[in-house]
């Protein structure tokens, strides 16, 4: 076997931004809404909390370890948001239309999605990754508001994010805790199969050729249904 090799040409990647954003609101049936674009998304931290040891001992040693159950958090981040969101964001229209809104209200669970960009040292956008969140709370958070100065900015909202995991069915045999995210990466995906999905997410034009084709809705898939497609023939 050769001798391991570091920074060869072509090896060197790097992951970078954060894009074509889509939030599907939940109904009160628990169901997704049709997403809608989020425009000025500036970024999502993930900050997975739990998955914390405990160790039992026995004769005097370490006898096992047990792990805590792994959740996932973090914080979002954008210049502006989908109206959408206000809901999630616990305010409410006073009244439908009116565009008069009062804050404290109870918050809506959301699911969102983004992609991020793949790289190397030859080619900057050789390919990119497909993030899907399930289940976010957003919790009531800071907006700071200033007056324009000399040297303005836009302000930038940000809220912490918990979730609610969801189910994964088995997979060949394969059992799968509950997740609230999932990762396509496009260098690894089936190109057809990528391509349904991204179809799903962000839905379809029609073709005006094309009596009754008037396209199809952005619309969330749930892990099962991605299981469906990547297993299709």
């Amino acid at each position: 076997m050769p001798r391991l090799k570091w920074d060869q040409t072509g090896d060197k990647y790097f992951e970078t931004g954060t894009k074509n954003g889509v939030l599907f609101v939940q109904d009160n049936t628990g169901a997704y809404q049709t997403g809608v674009p989020w425009n000025g998304l500036t970024g999502f931290t993930e900050s997975p909390t739990g998955a914390e040891a405990t160790k039992l001992y026995a004769d005097d040693g370490v006898y096992a370890e047990l792990r805590s159950a792994e959740e996932l958090e973090g914080s979002l981040t954008a210049y502006t948001y989908p109206d959408e969101f206000a809901e999630c964001d616990g305010s409410a229209e006073l009244v439908e239309g009116s565009g008069v809104y009062v804050g404290q209200q109870a918050r809506k669970r959301f699911g969102f999605c983004y992609r991020s960009t793949i790289g190397n040292d030859v080619n900057a956008e050789m390919g990119y990754k497909l993030h899907i969140i399930y289940g976010a709370m957003a919790s009531p958070s800071e907006k700071a508001y200033a007056t324009i100065n000399d040297s303005p900015e836009g302000i930038e909202f940000s809220w912490d994010i918990t979730t609610t995991p969801i189910p994964v069915k088995d997979v060949d045999g394969n059992k799968f805790k509950n997740t609230a995210s999932i990762v396509l990466d496009s260098r690894k995906v089936a190109a057809a199969k990528m391509t349904t999905i991204l179809n799903s997410l962000y839905g379809t034009d029609g073709n005006p050729q094309t009596e009754g084709d008037l396209g199809t809705n952005s619309t969330l898939l749930l892990p099962d249904a991605i299981i469906d497609i990547l297993k299709a023939a």
